[in-house]
């Protein structure tokens, strides 16, 4: 069963999908709009990467403060959980992305990626740390 993992941002929505057995994360792509609350498009290429990989659950960022109030942005993400819901029917699961932002620039420093080649990849890294952090608690739980 392949996983969708997304970092849901302003103006961009970072896309991860695993590997069939459920272990790994992998950076699929950034989808970008120009406004923030243009979403078809955005929802549309999701459609399609749902049916182009076969995922059968949605894992999506849920960027509360530290002091795990919510927010406006985790109030966005919620809203966009119930709309992915509605288009495609699957489980949307939310998990907490504090700090995925800041891993997935260390990643990329570490990488040797240049500062300015990183906003290209930031948002995949981070849809690939959300994910990862699901599938591995999952392996967990499981084993």
């Amino acid at each position: 069963m392949r996983i969708m993992g997304l970092d849901y941002g302003t103006k961009t929505v970072g896309v991860a999908v695993s590997d069939p057995l459920g272990l790994t994360a992998q950076a699929v792509e950034t989808i970008t709009r120009k406004e923030e609350n243009k979403l078809r498009k955005t929802c549309a290429r999701i459609e399609a990467l749902i049916s182009e990989y076969g995922v059968e659950k949605i894992v999506l960022g849920f960027p509360k403060h530290m002091n795990n109030d919510i927010g406006e942005r985790a109030e966005k993400s919620l809203e966009f959980r119930d709309m992915l819901h509605r288009r495609t029917g699957l489980e949307v699961v939310m998990w907490d992305e504090r700090l995925t932002t800041a891993g997935a620039e260390r990643v990329l420093i570490e990488s040797g990626v240049r500062r300015e080649n990183r906003k290209k990849h930031i948002d995949q890294i981070a849809a690939v740390l959300i994910l990862q952090g699901y599938l591995d608690l999952q392996h967990m739980k499981m084993g």
